[in-house]
C-alpha cells in the first residue's frame, strides 16, 4: 500500500476489536500516513447510530471539563466529533442490490448527497457501473437543502 500511495483509515468502534488486530491497524494506518493517491476508508464495526451515540459521548465530556454554553453548538462544531471528521461529506452515495435505503451508514454526513440506486450487486459493480453513476450525478442539479 505505500509504494501505491494509499493512505489507510478507518470509521467505527475500533475498541471492540482484539488487541492484536487493532495494533497491526494502527501499524499499518501510521505506516501509510503519509499517502497521497488514494484515501482508503474502511467501515469496521460501523454503525451511524454509534457513531452519533460516541459523538455526544465525547461531546458531554468535554461539557463537563469546561462548561461551554451548549447554545454555541453548531453543525460543523458536531461534525468534530464524527468518526469521518478528517474527511468531507460524501457527495455521491451510491447504493447497490437495488436497496431504497441507507442500512445506517452516514446518517449525518449524507444529509445533501445524491444518492444512486442500481440493480447491480456489490460484487459485481464495474468499472463500467461506477461510469454510469458519475454520469447521473453530472447531470443532477444540487440543492444542497435549499
Amino acid at each position: 500500500m505505500v509504494e501505491e500511495g494509499v493512505r489507510l483509515d478507518a470509521i467505527g468502534d475500533l475498541s471492540k476489536f482484539p488487541d492484536a488486530v487493532y495494533k497491526t491497524f494502527q501499524e499499518t494506518k501510521q505506516a501509510t500516513e503519509k499517502g497521497r493517491k488514494i484515501n482508503l476508508v474502511l467501515a469496521m464495526n460501523y454503525g451511524s447510530r454509534d457513531e452519533l451515540r460516541r459523538a455526544f459521548v465525547r461531546l458531554l465530556k468535554e461539557y463537563e471539563q469546561t462548561k461551554f454554553d451548549p447554545e454555541t453548538i453548531t453543525e460543523e462544531w458536531m461534525a468534530e466529533y464524527l468518526d469521518t471528521a478528517a474527511f468531507g461529506d460524501p457527495d455521491l452515495l451510491i447504493r447497490t442490490s437495488g436497496e431504497h435505503r441507507v442500512s445506517n451508514f452516514l446518517l449525518w454526513q449524507i444529509s445533501y448527497a445524491e444518492l444512486y440506486i442500481t440493480d447491480v450487486l456489490w460484487p459485481d459493480f464495474d468499472a463500467k457501473e461506477f461510469l454510469r453513476a458519475v454520469i447521473s450525478y453530472q447531470h443532477r442539479i444540487r440543492r444542497l437543502g435549499v
